[in-house]
């Protein structure tokens, strides 16, 4: 016979236990009560005066509705000088081709270079890099823009890429001495990203100018925006490199050799064996117009 107490037992038994694994420990009343509130109260009395809530300060009498008052003209704010670099893109560029061609020394090109704000990269960069080297040299180099390092010194190709091109140059029985070196963009882009088509074509006249007034007898041009950029090429530098091209400016036309970028070979080291085969081309050209090991006239 079955035992009906001791069942009611075993179910009770297992609603308490399920009633504890769901996290019920209190028995409730009928009324709600509001635990929250008795915590609160319960903290206001064991806390000491100064962090007791402070009672509420009555309402304040509702403040008479404000007098109609004529409102004042409005005020006419002062219009600030817009920086040339807010000019047209048109505007900038018939600026730099002005500013480019009245420069008759080197000197006077880097003094209206620095002078121009027709490009946003100079307010972004540290300072205006310009050029190094000789400037009379029969060779001349033109890079993409500058770097950090660059940026901070003030001089084109004096960090690892620099340090490259120096090595680069020595090869063939080259050092800055002998060379003219300068870049298409004379200000550093911020994160050394490439320069827009923009940038370059506001900063194309200064480096024509420069060429023009440097008047080398061979360009060599250092990656894919000096190389597209000087020549009106589309094609990548690895098509351009190696052969040589004309370079078509006021003063006449130059032999220019495209080559690829130190900093791309810091990345791409097994490319190393092509740009030594590109020095060999540029060495052959000197040694045909000046003589076997010569680099160009005194």
């Amino acid at each position: 016979m079955i035992d009906a107490d001791a069942m009611d037992r075993e179910a009770l038994a297992a609603l308490l236990r399920w009633y504890a694994a769901m996290g019920v420990d209190c028995a409730l009343g009928e009324a709600p009560v509001d635990r929250f509130a008795q915590a609160r109260e319960k903290s206001e009395e064991s806390a000491p005066e100064f962090a007791r809530a402070a009672p509420e300060p009555p309402a304040p009498a509702p403040a008479p509705p404000p007098r109609p008052q004529t409102p004042a003209p409005p005020k006419t704010r002062p219009v600030a000088p817009q920086p040339a670099a807010a000019l047209s893109h048109d505007a900038a560029a018939a600026s730099a081709r002005e500013q480019a061609a009245s420069a008759r020394t080197l000197d006077e090109l880097r003094e209206r270079l620095a002078a121009f704000d027709g490009c946003a990269l100079k307010f972004s960069a540290t300072q205006l890099v310009f050029a190094d080297g000789r400037p009379d040299a029969k060779i001349m180099i033109v890079g993409e823009g500058p770097g950090a390092d660059e940026d901070r010194i003030g001089r084109p190709f004096v960090g690892r890429a620099g340090q490259l091109l120096d090595k680069m140059l020595a090869a063939i029985g080259l050092d800055r001495t002998k060379v003219y070196i300068a870049n298409v963009v004379p200000w550093r882009p911020p994160g050394n990203r490439t320069p827009t088509p923009q940038e370059l074509a506001l900063c194309l006249p200064f480096v024509r100018r420069q060429i023009e007034l440097v008047a080398p007898d061979f360009l060599v041009l250092l990656g894919a925006s000096a190389a597209q950029t000087l020549l009106n090429e589309k094609e990548g530098i690895t098509r351009l490199r190696g052969h040589w091209h004309d370079y078509h400016g006021d003063g006449g036309t130059i032999r220019a050799l495209p080559m690829l970028h130190p900093a791309y070979l810091l990345r791409a080291p097994l490319k190393k064996a092509q740009a030594w085969r590109d020095l060999r081309v540029l060495r052959h050209a000197l040694d045909q117009k000046y003589g076997r090991g010569a680099a160009g006239p005194a």
